[in-house]
């Protein structure tokens, strides 16, 4: 799976342009806000038909413009596809695939696969349990077509669930739709819990050896998924899990009512890391958690190749100079076999890595 080249027009700083890229390592090189990033975010948004650093497409499109397009022509199971996105203020995007209209950006998935790292992440283990779910969507989203629908409808049932508490002492009858809601979100967060268990599962597998390649073997790391009280085994059948859901919705039914917030749901999950035996979040060092959080990200990339049976393009997005020498050397080791891009302000950041393609931006140029 690799992006051969990618057009822009009117997408962030660049107007127009066309890249073609290595099908090995793109180093992307330049000073800071001349468009590195930009890139990146063009080849995940053809991956996931969002962008991972937007809140609204509007943002994507450049000052004065009204409408962008993001354009790449790439490589999967030895066929060739055409990925666009089109945007327009005011207006829903347009993705396509061979000319094709695509009418869920989670059918990309299946044609581009992305697993980007941004200093950010750096922050995983550290941030508040909603992180980790995000991170957990962002991959099965694009692994799981089946994933992708019961989280926009449990998402959708939220909203509404919410907006049903919240408004209910002004309007009691709205109390009357919750048991509809309660029972499709239970049905979509059975399929969220089945699916999550088993990639923290793979994830647990694979983030436990880069960590220990990582840390000398001196730690070891340890993921666990936590889901609602009532789910005693995330790996059952969903029928079993659907079942839990709904007594665990019955017995917050009253407290949700009291509080008008939504208390019940696998929204609430998360991923709990130890590091030898403690819990990263509260104890682990800065080096520790930065250890961990590349274990997580190299993990991620790991999954994606055993599930589709090839390799997603890695972006990394400035994370070596965030990283001590040995942290950097042990990321560049273990990127090849698969398409690489790497955005950095100065080439001697990269040790020894000498194979690929250079690329240096100025002024949302490739030049």
């Amino acid at each position: 799976m690799r992006i051969n080249s990618l057009r822009l027009q009117n997408f962030r700083n660049y107007a127009e342009t066309r890249v073609d890229f290595a099908p090995d390592v793109n180093v992307i090189v330049g000073e800071n806000a001349q468009g590195k990033t930009n890139l990146l975010e063009a080849v995940v948004y053809l991956s996931q038909g969002k962008s991972n650093r937007a809140r609204s497409d509007r943002e994507l499109i450049r000052f004065g413009e009204s409408e962008a397009s993001v354009a790449g022509e790439v490589t999967t199971r030895g066929r060739e596809f055409t990925v666009e996105a089109r945007l327009a203020a005011g207006k829903r995007r347009r993705l396509s695939v061979n000319g094709v209209a695509v009418g869920r950006a989670d059918e990309l998935g299946g044609v581009l696969g992305t697993v980007f790292f941004c200093p950010e992440d750096l922050y995983l283990i550290r941030d508040g349990a909603a992180a980790r779910r995000r991170f957990m969507d962002q991959s099965l989203v694009q692994l799981r077509p089946r994933y992708a629908a019961a989280l926009a409808e449990y998402n959708r049932l939220y909203e509404h669930k919410t907006r049903i508490l919240r408004d209910s002492d002004e309007h009691p009858a709205l109390l009357d739709a919750l048991p509809e809601f309660n029972t499709g979100l239970a049905l979509a967060g059975s399929v969220l819990i089945h699916y999550r268990a088993r990639f923290c599962a793979r994830l647990a597998y694979y983030a436990g050896i880069a960590h220990r390649d990582c840390s000398g073997g001196r730690e070891e790391l340890s993921l666990r998924y936590e889901t609602v009280k009532t789910v005693t085994d995330p790996f059952a059948d969903q029928g079993v899990i659907f079942e839990q859901l709904m007594a665990h919705q019955k017995s917050h039914a009253a407290a949700e009512r009291a509080s008008r917030l939504c208390l019940s749901g696998p929204h609430k999950d998360d991923v709990a890391v130890d590091i030898g035996g403690e819990n990263a979040r509260q104890f682990s060092s800065q080096g520790q958690t930065r250890t961990a959080a590349l274990a997580f990200k190299l993990a991620e990339r790991d999954v994606y190749q055993e599930v589709a049976q090839r390799a997603p393009v890695l972006l990394l997005d400035d994370v070596l100079s965030e990283l001590d020498p040995r942290r950097q050397e042990f990321v560049l080791n273990r990127i090849g076999g698969g398409q690489v891009f790497i955005t950095c302000c100065e080439e001697d950041r990269l040790g020894s890595l000498t194979a690929g393609k250079v690329l240096h931006v100025d002024c949302g140029r490739v030049v």
